[in-house]
């Protein structure tokens, strides 16, 4: 079973990598390291995996999750950058000293040395000890170890003040990049900040607060207005409005009352509600998001993945070439060593991949944190890339495009019969059953059941024959008017119909519909408004149900009558027509398992899926609207135009800066600004994505 492990003083995106390719070389099957939560994700000997990363990150501090699982953003993500400030204050000032009386006055002696020295270790001595213990364990290619060498290079060919310069800049700017990413981290955690602190469980006559991992299914809970619903459960007692936006995303609040479901991480506004506890806190909705959205890092996208790597071959290329580029030309035309030395270095300070390998995870977490808050719960950054290409989507019909729940849409009156006295007496013959199409039919009559029912008869597979004060009623399919020989002229009604015969006579027929989504037809509109070429319903319902939904709603066309393997089949069908996209299934049901498995994205219904379809499923929509998937899609694509630009913003300045370098056009400073000030501003642009 995998284990999580903390990983306090992770500054380093590289560095993450670098942990990352050592534990799999070492033998553990899953190894994973995810930067934006300071996390390490292992199967396998913990307590060989902490020596490994010790070994190779000796500034990390290794801590199991739950030995100490409270929050350290304060501390380590606040506390530390700000603590930086009381070592680059007194530096920046002793090298404003020195700069004025070695340029000013034109003084270049021990004593003026020494305040650049002093102003060097002041600020760059973490840094320093990091190269040291770093190129001890073997590790030459990590961004101190290569500032190290370039200004301690600066130093030697006598150009201390730009040396000093370098240290400042660069851990000014890591002072500032620390902040942002610390910044993003409690932004997203933010977004999943839903779990409660505290349940307050009824023992005997009193109440006793306890953390929610104590309560077991069939406790009651009391939940006060303003508390955090800390398990799921059905309120037994009470009425209430939740806030359920850190769920679903919506801002409207809803009401809840007696028998009705609460989830947890909603947000109780008004009374007070007495729960029923349903799921322990592992296997509530709260702990199945936040289990989601962590783990969700493990799935990496293709670009994220050929970014590490080519991370892992640019800084070795890059400091081969600083080395070629000491030595040869000196060498071969004679130039003096110093000046080809210093170009050399600053190629050394550029050869830091940062930029890339902290912005383009950041943006990916940022990505799944942004569709989180607006309830829907990407499982990995691939999936997000691959919702960004969707091309095809086919949309299961009940429970995903309608609700589930029947509704009398239609009543149709022959021989001199009212509507009236059709679902009056349709709803009194009905009285005795629990059917849904016998529910729909008393709920559209919404009067009382208060008549005596004298006789009832129930007709397997054609309907019900009551006799109510006097009046024989009966009501069924087609059926049952022929079977008692009913004269009528309705054997080709469209959809789902209860014929109504009284006394004989045929009065007429009602017509119930599965009442099609809200925003269905808008997240069909959007979603071809967003370019998909094709969106389609699959469904087991029969093919007259399905033309009359499909019409409503505007789809481009409808498969019906099928078997959960033949759902499979037209999804392998629709791979044709993908292009070079991918093809995306949105259900409910248990049976929906197969083809969301199959699909390229799947897509479950979270608030009544079922658990086998969201397990299965790589996107879940938490408030169950269609319309939710077109805007997971905008933020799909919005991550990837940020992540893009990332990348070409970054390689684009660094090509430009290696070729400056080389050719002596560029400085330390701005070889510093090509690194730690690329890699802020990649940094700042992946977190457009939160807002």
């Amino acid at each position: 079973m995998p284990k999580k492990l903390k990983l306090e003083g992770l500054d380093c995106a590289s560095c993450a990598y670098e942990i990352e390719e050592a534990l799999k070389k070492e033998g553990f099957e899953f190894a994973l390291v995810n930067f934006a939560t300071k996390e390490a994700v292992i199967e396998g000997d913990v307590e060989k995996a902490k020596e490994i990363i010790e070994r190779v990150e000796p500034g990390v501090k290794v801590i199991e999750k739950g030995e100490h699982d409270h929050d350290h953003g304060h501390e380590h993500g606040e506390g530390g950058p700000r603590r930086a400030l009381y070592f680059i204050i007194p530096s920046l000032m002793l090298f404003g000293i020195g700069v004025v009386l070695r340029y000013y006055y034109n003084m270049d002696n021990a004593f003026v040395f020494g305040i650049f020295t002093a102003s060097y270790l002041l600020v760059g001595w973490k840094v320093l000890r990091s190269a040291v213990v770093n190129s001890i364990h073997g590790n030459l290619f990590d961004e101190n170890f290569l500032i190290a060498v370039a200004t301690v290079g600066a130093f030697l060919i006598r150009e201390y003040p730009e040396g000093v310069a370098v240290m400042l800049f660069y851990v000014v700017g890591e002072f500032f990049q620390d902040m942002a990413v610390d910044r993003s981290r409690r932004s997203i955690k933010a977004l999943l900040a839903l779990k409660a602190e505290y349940a307050n469980l009824l023992q005997g006559d009193g109440v006793v607060q306890v953390k929610p991992e104590e309560l077991k299914v069939g406790d009651i809970i009391l939940i006060k207005p303003g508390e955090k619903v800390p398990v799921d459960g059905v309120v037994i007692e009470g009425t209430s409005t939740v806030d359920t936006s850190a769920l679903t995303g919506e801002s409207v609040p809803r009401t809840v009352k007696e028998g009705e479901e609460i989830l947890s991480g909603m947000l109780n506004l008004s009374g007070v509600l007495k729960v029923k506890v349903t799921k322990e806190l592992r296997e509530s909705t709260i702990s199945r998001i936040l289990e989601l959205v962590e783990n969700a890092s493990a799935r990496k996208a293709k670009t994220e993945k050929f970014i590490t790597r080519f991370a892992h071959y640019y800084t070795p290329a890059v400091v081969g070439l600083a080395a070629l580029v000491a030595i040869i030309p000196p060498l071969v035309y004679g130039d003096p060593f110093s000046i080809w030395l210093y170009r050399a270095l600053v190629l050394l300070v550029i050869s830091c991949p940062c930029a890339l390998v902290l912005s383009i995870p950041l943006g990916y977490f940022g990505g799944i944190g942004r569709a989180a808050r607006d309830g829907i719960l990407v499982k990995g950054s691939n999936y997000l890339d691959a919702l960004h290409g969707a091309t095809v989507v086919a949309f299961d019909k009940t429970g995903t495009l309608t609700k589930g729940v029947f509704k009398v849409t239609k009543i149709e009156t022959r021989n001199g019969f009212s509507e009236e006295e059709i679902i009056r007496f349709a709803a009194l013959a009905e009285a005795n059953s629990s059917h849904p199409i016998a529910r729909a039919i008393k709920d559209a009559y919404g009067g009382d059941i208060k008549e005596n029912l004298m006789e009832y008869e129930e007709i397997a597979g054609h309907g019900v024959r009551a006799e109510i004060d006097g009046v024989e009623v009966m009501v069924g399919n087609d059926r049952l008017l022929h079977r008692f020989n009913i004269e009528h002229d309705t054997c080709r009604v469209k959809g789902t119909v209860a014929h109504v015969v009284i006394n004989g006579k045929y009065a007429g027929y009602i017509i119930i519909s599965d009442e099609i989504k809200e925003d269905a037809p808008l997240a069909v509109k959007e979603l071809k408004r967003l370019g998909v070429k094709k969106v389609v319903m699959v469904t087991g319902d029969n093919k007259d149900v399905a033309a009359e939904i499909a019409r409503q709603i505007g789809l481009d066309g409808f498969y019906a009558e099928l078997l959960p393997e033949d759902k499979v089949r037209v999804i392998e069908e629709l791979e044709a027509e993908k292009g070079d996209g991918k093809v995306v299934f949105v259900g409910d049901g248990i049976n929906d398992a197969p083809v969301l498995a199959r699909a390229d994205v799947g897509v479950a219904m979270g608030a009544l899926g079922s658990d086998a379809a969201i397990e299965t499923a790589d996107v879940v929509i938490m408030d169950d609207k269609p319309s939710k998937l077109p805007r997971g899609i905008r933020i799909a694509r919005k991550t990837q135009r940020i992540v893009w630009q990332n990348i070409i913003f970054a390689l684009g300045v660094k090509f430009a800066f290696i070729s400056l370098g080389v050719l002596g056009e560029a400085t330390m400073w701005e070889a510093v600004f090509a690194d730690v000030g690329v890699a802020l501003i990649a940094v700042f642009n992946a977190m457009r994505i939160l807002r």
